[in-house]
């Protein structure tokens, strides 16, 4: 047995075959079953025993939390070396903090959950991509390393694709505009944002832009995608300032309600492109979307 095994969750195989693939690491085989009451069994087919085990999954929902949690567990209990967390997409991030009292911290939750893992002999890391805010890897703590990655080259070679480089970089709202600015200065092209007012959970009101855009090209970064509704309203504003094409790129994309139906319907864009990191996005079969693969990335840092 080489001495890296790489195990995932159901709904996250699709990037371990990627990985499979190319990387210098054996597949974990496991057995799963469900019981009529709905519990779930899983049985590892390999000795792990010193072995560096990497368990791909996401905290999309609180089943598959509950998998990842359970996959990592019983690697530490079977003996592994070491223990690799790769969270591609690390669910209830927009609950970062508490705005109203009694709101609950869904995303420090999760992250106290993934900490108290049993602690591996040589140490428990968890890796998390282009994450909604910067501040959730200190979340994490009882020995379990954090390691925030960032997509950047994925999202800078999106760019270049869709428009060359002569284009606006833009964000839907101020929040992101320091990364879309650092990336844009990285590219050596322009930045711009507006400024936004936020109604209901998935409603937004623009108040301001603050570049001109005129005749210009766009391409709108935002970290995710649900709805599409923070989309349509900056694509809506900077269409309304004189842009000329509208393209989207999103790290994360989720398209739920059939949201990219939705941008697309909007006739405001012209493409969208978006990472593997969520499950959903790789299930969508449409020219409207471009899903571009993490793997590089996950193999380039855990140096695969």
């Amino acid at each position: 047995m080489k001495p890296t095994v790489l195990l995932s969750t159901r709904n996250y195989q699709y990037l371990a075959n990627e990985i499979l693939e190319t990387a210098a690491v054996e597949a974990l085989g496991i057995t799963r079953d469900t019981f009529s009451d709905g519990e779930h069994y899983y049985r590892m087919q390999n000795d792990i025993q010193h072995q560096r085990v990497i368990i791909l999954g996401a905290t999309c929902s609180d089943s598959d939390t509950m998998e990842l949690y359970d996959l990592a567990s019983a690697a530490v209990d079977l003996g592994c070396s070491s223990l690799h967390l790769v969270v591609p997409y690390f669910g209830y991030s927009t609950m970062e903090r508490a705005v109203k009292k009694g709101e609950i911290v869904t995303a420090k939750n999760r992250a106290r959950l993934l900490s108290y893992l049993p602690k591996s002999h040589r140490g428990n890391h968890i890796y998390l991509f282009d994450l909604h805010t910067e501040g959730l890897p200190y979340y994490f703590g009882n020995g379990l390393q954090s390691h925030h990655i960032y997509c950047k080259s994925i999202i800078a070679e999106a760019c270049s694709e869709l428009a060359g480089n002569d284009f606006i970089l833009a964000s839907t709202d101020a929040g992101r505009a320091k990364w879309v600015e650092s990336l844009a200065n990285d590219m050596q092209v322009q930045a711009a944002f507006v400024l936004k007012r936020r109604g209901g959970k998935d409603q937004t009101e623009v108040t301001a832009i603050n570049a001109d855009v005129e005749g210009k090209m766009v391409v709108i970064y935002d970290d995710m995608i649900r709805s599409g509704s923070s989309i349509i309203s900056a694509a809506e504003a900077y269409k309304s300032a004189g842009a000329g094409k509208i393209f989207v790129i999103a790290s994360h994309g989720l398209f739920v309600n059939n949201g990219l139906d939705k941008l697309q319907d909007s006739g405001l864009i012209e493409k969208v492109v978006c990472t593997n990191t969520h499950h959903l996005a790789t299930k969508i079969h449409s020219d409207f979307l471009q899903v571009k693969s993490i793997a590089p990335l996950i193999i380039k840092n855990l140096q695969l």
